[in-house]
């Protein structure tokens, strides 16, 4: 029993300690709103696949600290992604803009896309012009 009520207690205080931000970082519900909208579109430059939202990094903290006091110094969204791009560069944008620089980066899924198709052709175009019978085992090919 009492290992019982050990796990229930650990099981209640485990996900308070895993928390990344515990308190909001808002009163306002609106600000925190943006404050979360925000953070979801900045990539954590340490983790690379996780957003600073969901990043435990310490620099994902201190991105979050910045994202708090741009807000709260009253710049607008346009002018918050634009100083993480330009301190970051476009690699902190969950998605980056449509620029000549990161046209790669937008044409790349595609390019994959059409390489993939275009092996899977080859592949079978060279499978499909073999013999059906092996000459070295003239076996093989009879029932």
């Amino acid at each position: 029993m009492r290992a019982f009520l050990y796990t229930l207690m650990l099981s209640l205080w485990l996900p308070a300690a895993w928390a990344i931000d515990p308190a909001p970082a808002f009163e306002d519900p609106a600000l925190q709103a943006r404050y979360e909208r925000l953070a979801r579109e900045l990539r954590c430059l340490q983790c690379r696949s996780e957003t600073i939202a969901d990043s435990n990094a310490s620099l994902a903290a201190d991105l979050r600290r910045q994202l708090r006091e741009l807000i709260a110094a009253g710049k607008t969204d346009g002018e918050i992604m634009q100083y993480m791009t330009d301190r970051y560069g476009d690699y902190v944008r969950y998605r980056p803009p449509l620029a000549p620089r990161t046209v790669l980066l937008w044409a790349a899924p595609a390019l994959f896309v059409v390489a993939g198709i275009t092996a899977a052709v080859v592949v079978i175009l060279r499978k499909s012009r073999l013999p059906e019978d092996d000459p070295v085992d003239p076996g093989l090919g009879t029932s």
